[in-house]
């Protein structure tokens, strides 16, 4: 099983930076891609981006591209979302979560909020 913790968030205003990280526990994150999600009031749940653990690629929805930065740190077992000229838009409780290759998202962790607001 694989434990994963987020942590971070909080309230910041438009344009401001937030650092989410995600720790992972009771087994390693190397086989594995770790996703960050995000869930707006009244919305449904959507992917944010995805690091792989081996290799550390990345992927981003167009919405976050240029502003948003998936980084890990392999000694820690921790992925890392850095969140840059935040908009309003971004408010949504995010979640990290983990998969195997071509698996499906069966790890997640308990969500940080975050809210962007003046």
């Amino acid at each position: 099983q694989v434990q994963l913790v987020e942590s971070g968030g909080g309230l910041v205003q438009p344009g401001g930076s937030l650092r989410l990280s995600c720790a992972a526990s009771g087994r390693t994150l190397s086989p594995y891609t770790v996703g960050w999600f995000r869930q707006a009031p009244g919305k449904e749940r959507e992917i944010v981006g995805e690091i792989k653990w081996s290799g550390g690629s990345t992927y981003y929805v167009d919405s976050v591209k240029g502003r948003f930065t998936i980084s890990k740190d392999n000694a820690k077992n921790t992925v890392y979302l850095q969140m840059n000229s935040l908009k309003p838009e971004d408010t949504a409780v995010y979640y990290c979560a983990a998969r195997g290759y071509a698996g499906d998202y069966g790890y997640w962790g308990q969500g940080t909020q975050v809210t962007v607001s003046s």
